[in-house]
């Protein structure tokens, strides 16, 4: 039923596409289409490069030297992460203005300009804002899985008189291929998935299209066409992403496995090891978030009101409510992979981390053509229920967007889930069978509690992710429902920056929080 849930609204948006098509459709497809293809690959291409060069030096950095701070930039560097896109795309714009912080101190100094070196509006200034605050995705893979090597490998290439830069690019590269490729994928379905960045920029993507195509026009046929050829587009990503991994495997061939020892860096190099690192935590964290404070300090007795608290309980609750069920999901479907090793398994696997490959604009249009057939097929059960019943019910309420929600992140708290199971196996739950427990029993007394550290881990990610989503949010919610997200992308649609900074601000405390305890989590299973 869960699987079954994830692939019907997808068929169903599928459908339309078999349709004749209509003269929006001509028009886009004559004159707009290849401007959303070129500019979403340029975006993807450009993105993807600088966060594989800069997620992969920080991971190498951190994992092989000691260096001043560390330790404190070790989980600093996943920080911006807490801070969604789009709210720093309106900072970054709102820092670098003619009103702007830096504009006006240049002016009080007497620095003449040319504002237009300022001007991030632009597909370079979204390029930019991709990079520095989605590279921690390519970090944390690629350090996670560097920590884990031995430190035979590294010590072999300088017995062979190999430098440390010749090290990383024939020994550390090869090996870091398939967590680079794992972490670039995901910084490119993020990519695929936004809104707020590229329309607040003014950059025509796929997914900006689909949103003026849905309510600029009301057409929700050429905005299905549009979200099918996304998800194309993102299936072919996903082909390439397992031919770049290649059949090429690395494991160890000797039990006695010593960790990484990490080098003493001194002087020179121990300062340009700490000042990078300080650069890239200041710009995608440390500077956004310092401004937005600021901001809000400016506004709060305007915005703290009673909506205000409406908004945070509407973003906590569904976030709550949305990160509790997808973490019951995922236990019952990686479970059931796990005891029932078939084909039909591996199949439930595959289709339940395909929800994060499709961007939130797609999802939204497959759950509300889904919803709004569902809802026709039961106009007889709300007339039973009241003659001057609505004919749409579920379809314009908060149930659609936590479906929605579900689809989405699924794969989220599955991944980590199952990478529990993973490392518990089925010896303890055959053990426990043998001494006549029932599989209900057994999952309750004895999996549960063993991988209750990365089912918290899951239960963090999904609640983050809920909280800073905003296309499918945009799309699906009811009628005057809006949470932190949508009413901090308002205020910056509407050019009231300094009113958006106080929602902001909560959402990256919030995330900061899940974050914390993530990192926490994770040390702790690691120990």
């Amino acid at each position: 039923m869960i699987v079954m849930m994830i692939i019907l609204p997808n068929i169903q948006m599928f459908v339309n596409v078999f349709k004749e098509p209509n003269e929006n459709w001509y028009h886009i497809k004559q004159y707009l289409l290849k401007g959303y293809v070129i500019n979403s690959l340029k975006i993807v291409i450009i993105t993807g490069s600088l966060t594989v060069l800069i997620g992969t030096i920080l991971s190498w950095i951190i994992s092989v030297y000691d260096f001043p701070l560390r330790k404190f930039f070790k989980w600093a560097l996943i920080l911006p992460l807490a801070i969604p896109p789009y709210i720093a795309a309106y900072t970054y714009n709102g820092m670098l203005s003619y009103t702007g912080i830096i504009q006006i101190t240049l002016r009080n100094l007497n620095i003449k300009v040319n504002p237009k070196f300022f001007d991030i509006m632009s597909i370079e200034g979204a390029i930019f804002i991709f990079t520095i605050f989605l590279f921690p995705y390519v970090y944390m893979i690629t350090r996670a899985f560097l920590e884990k090597q031995s430190a035979s490998l590294i010590e072999n290439g300088r017995v062979l008189g190999r430098s440390s830069l010749e090290i990383f690019w024939y020994v550390v590269l090869p090996i870091l291929r398939g967590s680079i490729v794992g972490g670039v994928s995901i910084v490119i379905l993020e990519i695929l998935n936004d809104y707020g960045v590229v329309n607040y920029f003014g950059v025509q993507t796929f997914s900006t299209a689909i949103f003026k195509t849905w309510f600029g026009m009301g057409d929700i046929d050429s905005a299905s066409r549009l979200a099918s050829i996304l998800i194309i587009v993102i299936l072919t990503l996903l082909v390439l992403e397992k031919f770049l991994r290649g059949r090429r495997k690395y494991s160890f061939t000797t039990t006695k496995i010593r960790p990484i020892s990490r080098t003493k860096l001194k002087g020179i190099k121990a300062f340009i090891a700490s000042l990078f690192c300080f650069i890239i935590f200041t710009l995608g964290f440390l500077i956004p978030t310092i401004q937005l404070f600021s901001w809000s300090l400016l506004t709060y007795k305007k915005i703290l009101r009673v909506e205000f608290i409406q908004f945070m309980f509407s973003s906590l609750s569904v976030a709550l409510i949305t990160a509790v069920l997808i973490v019951i999901f995922a236990l019952i479907i990686a479970n059931y992979c796990r005891l029932n090793d078939n084909a039909v398994s591996k199949i439930y696997s595959r289709i339940t981390v395909l929800g994060y490959s499709i961007p939130g604009a797609v999802i939204a249009i497959g759950v509300i053509v889904a919803f709004v057939a569902l809802d026709r097929k039961l106009q007889w059960l709300y007339k039973v229920i009241g003659v001057n019943s609505s004919s749409l019910v579920l379809s314009t309420s908060i149930v659609m967007l936590i479906f929605a929600y579900i689809i989405r992140f699924l794969a989220v708290g599955y991944n980590s889930v199952e990478a529990g199971f993973e490392k518990i196996g089925t010896k303890f739950s055959e053990a426990s069978r043998t001494l006549g427990f029932g599989i209900t029993k057994t999952f309750f007394k004895v999996d549960l509690p063993m991988i209750k550290g990365t089912v918290l881990s899951g239960f963090f990610l999904v609640f983050i992710e809920v909280l800073k989503e905003l296309p499918l949010t945009l799309i699906l919610r009811p009628f005057n429902f809006n949470t932190l997200a949508t009413k901090a992308y308002e205020y910056a649609n509407d050019e009231m920056i300094h009113e958006a900074a106080v929602a902001s601000i909560v959402i990256i405390l919030i995330s900061f929080l899940a974050i914390y305890f993530f990192y926490k989590i994770g040390d702790k299973e690691e120990k």
